[in-house]
């Protein structure tokens, strides 16, 4: 199958390339710079030049196309704000697909979205994105993802490993974790089962954490204890309406706008298995939080034992 990739360089989207090739679909990834995807080229797939905000460039990338996977969203340090990634680009992108006929759009929307967030911008966009390509005729499928492991590496393992303040807010919500290897699962099996279409799936992983149970883990993997330091709530909303004004701070007070989720105490689990039997996937086969970050310290901790095997040896002067 032809399928095109958008957000291919992101975390997950390289995993949903990879995936994709190795399952024998032929990939095209939408990307804005080519340099910077090289590696996407040297996996297999085909790199075409554009972008969400240039129209033209998307009618142009849907040539052939049978499939579209989206896995682009707004990163912290991206010049674009949320409403022109995760809005307008997504508006342009639905309308360009639809209008080559595209036979499946799958999208990765986030877990919650579907309660409305008015006061939290990507949720809130995402919500809506959801509403219009139901809404598009088009055949589609809607993954919720709830996060990814991925993710905790530089929010917990490496400044704990490096014995760095932890910054975490004063109060949690259990969080069902996944691991982007199976998100990409996921969404490339989705291609090939037509029970998928039309359909808007859950996507979490096995258990449900809060961050202090993530830390706890993190401290028995790597053999550290953490400097935990507690933000109150009210803080990081002062913080975000402190961000707002600011241009270029906002997509740090989008993000901040998640304090909003946080207190709504809303835990971000799902049962998978209804996902697992419609996709034909082994409920069993999912990556664990205890496994993923189990082996991230192992190559941690022997790389340094490594480096400090190889450092030399400073002779005295007497």
């Amino acid at each position: 199958m032809n399928v095109l990739v958008v957000g291919a360089t992101g975390t997950l989207g390289r995993q949903v390339v990879r995936r994709a090739i190795e399952e024998g679909h032929q990939v095209t990834c939408l990307v804005r710079n080519p340099a910077k995807a090289a590696f996407l080229s040297e996996w297999g797939a085909h790199l075409k030049v554009g972008n969400l905000l240039q129209p033209s460039t998307l009618r142009a990338a849907m040539e052939g196309v049978e499939a579209v996977i989206d896995c682009a969203t707004v990163r912290v340090t991206d010049t674009l704000s949320a409403r022109q990634v995760d809005w307008d680009g997504k508006v342009a992108l639905i309308n360009a697909a639809r209008a080559a006929q595209v036979g499946h759009f799958i999208f990765f929307s986030i877990m919650g979205a579907q309660h409305e967030y008015p006061n939290v911008p990507l949720m809130n966009f995402k919500h809506h994105i959801e509403k219009y390509l139901i809404g598009s005729q088009m055949p589609y499928t809607i993954f919720r993802p709830a996060g990814f492991m991925q993710g905790l590496i530089g929010q917990y393992a490496i400044p704990i490993l490096e014995e760095q303040i932890v910054w975490v807010a004063s109060e949690s919500i259990p969080t069902a974790y996944l691991d982007t290897l199976d998100a990409a699962r996921f969404a490339v099996r989705a291609l090939s089962v037509e029970a998928a279409k039309q359909q808007v799936f859950p996507l979490v992983g096995p258990k449900a954490w809060t961050s202090e149970e993530v830390i706890a883990l993190c401290e028995q993997l790597s053999g550290k204890k953490a400097k935990v330091r507690t933000i109150p709530l009210g803080v990081l909303r002062g913080a975000r309406r402190v961000a707002q004004f600011f241009q270029w701070s906002w997509n740090i007070a989008d993000r901040l706008a998640f304090v909003e989720v946080i207190a709504a105490k809303e835990p971000m689990y799902a049962d998978m298995t209804p996902v697992c039997e419609a996709l034909g996937i082994e409920l069993a086969s999912l990556t664990s939080l205890e496994d993923y970050l189990a082996e991230y310290f192992q190559k941690m901790l022997k790389r340094i034992r490594e480096l400090k095997v190889k450092q030399p040896k400073v002779k005295r002067p007497f």
